[in-house]
């Protein structure tokens, strides 16, 4: 348990809040920055029991470990603005970026005198016990597990430098959500054709799963695919760092960037809507 530890939360978002009660419950004092934040994000970290710190300056400067929380995009900037405050403490980037980007990230903040530890995460933000994990590498790794022993994200340290569980997490999310985006694509295509009936009654035959599956892929995803553009960047510069075709991610990052409309909606658009959006220009 890490009970009496204080951590900086870097922000309760969706997936930031499953990660502030998995620190809660493990036993740290949790401290947040409002600046700047929604009503949403207050309410979310009331009723985690996080503790309004005020400003980021505060939070970086009461806190023993910072854990990141952020969409990918601003993850490295989000580093460079907490290494600038003057943070010495350890630093762990939960975020879904490239190894490359997690490399950078810790040579940031190393550089200002931090420890940094490479964290990515797997599975949904509902909160529910062992639905979701984060994977932690780096020499600093086995310090931070213990900050998630209680669940419900349970930590688990990868024998391995920093940038593989950030690799991890690419290879699991390239799959993943590349897929997902790739069944919206093709329901728009069938839909624009007027094949989609046939489709769906082909796929009942042969494919049992798929019709639900491509019905999920747009239900589970548009309001949150303002936040897999970024993710989807980053893989494509994954796997063009390793020798392989970045156009498949490409590809499913114009597909999040037409669904992003959707961001704060309160209900998924029904697939006919989406797939308008996905065949419209952006």
């Amino acid at each position: 348990m890490a009970t009496g530890m204080t951590v900086g939360l870097l922000h309760p978002g969706e997936m930031g809040s499953a990660v502030g009660a998995s620190l809660v419950k493990s036993g740290a004092r949790v401290l947040w920055s409002s600046e700047r934040r929604s009503a949403s994000s207050r309410s979310r970290a009331a009723l985690l029991g996080l503790e309004d710190a005020g400003t980021l300056a505060d939070v970086t400067g009461s806190s023993r470990v910072i854990v990141s929380v952020v969409p990918p995009h601003g993850a490295l900037e989000l580093a460079r603005t907490v290494a600038a405050l003057g943070f010495r403490g350890l630093y762990v980037d939960a975020n879904a970026v490239a190894p490359a980007t997690a490399r950078e990230i810790g040579r940031v903040l190393g550089e200002a005198g931090a420890s940094f530890v490479d964290g990515g995460i797997i599975g949904p933000a509902n909160r529910k016990p062992g639905a979701a994990r984060i994977y932690l590498s780096g020499d600093a790794a086995r310090e931070i597990a213990p900050l998630f022993s209680a669940g419900p994200i349970d930590g688990i340290v990868l024998d391995a430098p920093v940038g593989a569980a950030s690799a991890l997490k690419v290879a699991f999310a390239g799959w993943n959500k590349a897929s997902q985006a790739l069944l919206a694509a093709i329901r728009a295509y069938a839909i624009k054709e007027g094949v989609d009936s046939a489709l769906l009654s082909e796929w009942k035959i042969s494919m049992p799963d798929t019709p639900a599956r491509s019905e999920k892929a747009v239900a589970d995803n548009a309001g949150k695919a303002w936040r897999f553009v970024g993710e989807m960047e980053e893989i494509a510069a994954s796997l063009a760092a390793a020798g392989l075709p970045a156009g498949f991610h490409e590809a499913a990052r114009e597909i999040y960037q037409r669904l992003s409309v959707y961001k704060d909606t309160p209900a998924p658009p029904p697939v006919a809507e989406a797939a308008a959006r996905i065949l419209r220009s952006s």
